[in-house]
């Protein structure tokens, strides 16, 4: 008499995907493929090649008493995220401006909010090929965000320099918003095990290059120094509306290229970025940034930053 060797797969209880702290707050929904539907119904294929490899497009983008901050510069961004991959969404940005107003009613966001928009490449074989996907999704999360603890706007924040550097610009380049940011993961890992709230990233040839999702500044007698976007660092939005600001405030600016030593010599550094906005960085490698407190350039470039939201 033969038997069956096939056992049934057991079920394996999971409670930490019901008590995950991190799970989407209760009743929030998501805007997916023109569809708005419950958080925990919001799922892609296994088969998406966002999934699979990282396949993809995203932008942040903050929400200021009801209204999406410095909408035209995200989506052309978007826009020109998706065209350096070569992936078609099949809709015009007038229609996903629409789809993120649409997220924002049906969670009511009319204060301050944050959104994701992503897109993926589809669903596909397993293969890397991108001939053999179809059907990109694009999705958008309307929410409230808060990068880093509200404490360390007050005290600011400690920092490494990476051992990881960031992607050279001819492999995957940092001004593409992709999904894969593994890269900058790694550096965030990195300053974690050792002991600091964010890392510092060069590039490939020992330059500055960017925290591992802000931008970077540093002062110096007054003056400010920023890396150019050809040192492998996104064009930060938050960073360019900064400049302009700093501009306006008489603050000299210079874009040139720094060395680690220029940021254990400045007075000052911050990082910006649309989460983020604008935060301290007071000390790099354990070295005290200045006297190692938020600075009085930072200080009024914040203040600045805050008129020019409320007024806008």
């Amino acid at each position: 008499m033969s038997h069956s060797s096939a056992t049934a797969t057991p079920v394996v209880d999971r409670p930490a995907l019901r008590d995950n702290p991190y799970n989407p707050r209760a009743g929030l929904k998501i805007w997916m493929d023109g569809q708005l539907v419950p958080a925990h119904e919001a799922r892609i294929s296994v088969f998406d090649h966002a999934l699979l490899y990282g396949d993809g497009c995203f932008e942040g983008i903050r929400v200021y008493n009801g209204r999406i901050w410095k909408e035209k510069e995200h989506l052309d961004r978007f826009r020109l995220s998706l065209k350096a991959i070569e992936l078609d969404i099949g809709m015009s940005l007038d229609e996903v401006a629409v789809a993120m107003r649409e997220a924002l009613a049906a969670n009511g966001l009319t204060g301050d909010g944050y959104i994701r928009l992503l897109a993926t490449r589809g669903v596909g074989s397993l293969g890397i090929s991108v001939k053999h996907t179809a059907n990109p999704s694009v999705i958008v999360i309307a929410d409230t965000i808060a990068l880093y603890p509200p404490q360390l706007y007050e005290t600011g924040l400690s920092c490494i320099i990476s051992s990881y550097i960031r992607n050279h610009p001819n492999s995957a380049s940092p001004r593409v918003k992709s999904l894969n940011y593994l890269n900058n993961i790694m550096a965030k890992l990195d300053a974690a095990e050792n002991g600091a709230d964010e890392a510092i990233m060069l590039n490939h040839l020992g330059y500055v290059a960017e925290g591992t999702g802000d931008n970077l500044f540093r002062v110096r007698a007054g003056e400010l120094f920023t890396p150019p976007t050809s040192d492998g660092i996104l064009a930060g939005i938050t960073r360019a509306h900064v400049m302009e600001l700093a501009r306006g405030a008489g603050y000299p600016l210079h874009v040139q290229s720094m060395i680690r030593q220029d940021l254990y010599e400045a007075d000052e550094v911050f990082l910006t970025g649309t989460a983020a906005e604008i935060i301290s960085v007071v000390q790099v490698d354990h070295r005290l940034v200045g006297d190692g407190k938020p600075g009085p350039v930072t200080a009024r470039l914040k203040q600045l930053f805050r008129e020019s939201i409320d007024a806008a």
